[in-house]
C-alpha cells in the first residue's frame, strides 16, 4: 500500500508553487451554471503580489458569460512542456473579476504577451484562493497546499 504525507498548508504560496505558475503560459478555466458546466483555455501570466491569474477574453465567450453569474471558478495549470513520469502541475479555485480596477494586473498581462496589446476582449483576473501543487520530481505524491487567509 503506498501512503503520502498530508498536504501542507502554508499562508501564502510557497516558492515551488510561484516559480511553477509564474514560468507557464495555459490556464484551464472551469465554470459552471445550473448543472451546465464549461471548460476553457487561456494564455495567462501570474501577478504574485495579488495572488492573482490574469487572462484576455471576450464577454461573449461561454466562460466569460458563465462567470459573470458565477464567480466561483476553478482551473489547472500544467507545464508547458509534459514530462512522462514526472507528474507536475497544480489545481485552483478562485473568483473570477474584471482586471480594469487594477491596472498594475493588466500591465502584468501585457508585459508577458505584448502582441495581446493589438487583439479584442478584455483582460480578466482570477483572484486564486485556494491552489494544491502537485511535483512528483520532490517525492511521489508531494503536494503542497495554500489557502487564502
Amino acid at each position: 500500500m503506498i501512503t503520502t504525507e498530508p498536504p501542507l498548508v502554508l499562508t501564502k504560496p510557497d516558492k515551488l508553487i510561484v516559480d511553477f505558475i509564474t514560468n507557464q503560459t495555459v490556464v484551464t478555466i472551469a465554470t459552471s451554471i445550473d448543472d451546465d458546466p464549461y471548460c476553457a483555455t487561456c494564455f495567462f501570466a501570474y501577478n504574485e503580489e495579488h495572488t492573482t491569474l490574469i487572462f484576455k477574453s471576450s464577454e461573449d465567450t461561454e466562460h466569460i458569460k458563465q462567470g459573470l453569474i458565477n464567480s466561483r471558478v476553478a482551473g489547472s495549470v500544467l507545464p508547458d512542456k509534459l514530462h512522462t513520469g514526472k507528474v507536475k502541475g497544480l489545481q485552483f479555485k478562485g473568483v473570477l473579476g474584471s482586471a480594469s480596477a487594477l491596472s498594475d494586473l493588466k500591465k502584468t498581462y501585457y508585459k508577458k504577451y505584448p502582441f495581446a496589446l493589438a487583439m479584442g476582449g478584455e483582460v480578466w483576473s482570477i483572484d486564486l484562493t485556494w491552489i494544491k501543487y502537485t511535483d512528483n520530481t520532490l517525492g511521489f505524491g508531494k503536494k503542497i497546499e495554500w489557502k487564502k487567509a
